[in-house]
């Protein structure tokens, strides 16, 4: 599957509808397409509220697809150069207090999928996403 967004934050909502239709279309465990969808809706959260300058063109590729035993997604963008996995990981031990604003969306995406990589290619930002695929 492979859906083209254009840089609109209600976007977001066709590629978690298209993202639950090829779950169930390949009969994906609901703890995968769910750890996905978080995954996948904080990195665009992200991409679309600070990878592009104001008024600028957009163009944000997501791919899914399974591969032996792997959910794999992948989120290509033609914004700034970003590698969100450069991000330090969050101190979850602090108290409440003191712990920084924002930053958790990144701390999720590490929880939740399995395996997370990061390249710039041609000019784009690319982040790959993998859960494997095992019974809830």
């Amino acid at each position: 599957m492979h859906y083209i967004l254009n840089g609109q934050l209600g976007e977001r909502a066709g590629v978690v509808g298209k993202l639950e239709e090829f779950c169930r279309a390949n009969a994906l465990p609901r703890g995968v397409g769910n750890a996905a969808d978080v995954a996948l809706e904080e990195h665009l959260t992200n991409v679309l509220t600070y990878g592009y300058e104001a008024g600028a063109p957009h163009r944000i590729s997501v791919s899914l697809k399974t591969e032996a035993g792997w959910l794999c997604v992948e989120v290509a963008d033609d914004g700034k150069p970003f590698d969100p996995l450069a991000v330090s990981p969050v101190d979850t031990s602090l108290p409440l207090e003191e712990k920084p604003i924002g930053g958790l969306g990144v701390h999720l995406m590490r929880q939740l999928m399995d395996e997370l990589s990061y390249a710039r290619e041609n000019g784009k930002n690319v982040l790959r996403m993998r859960k494997r695929i095992a019974a809830d």
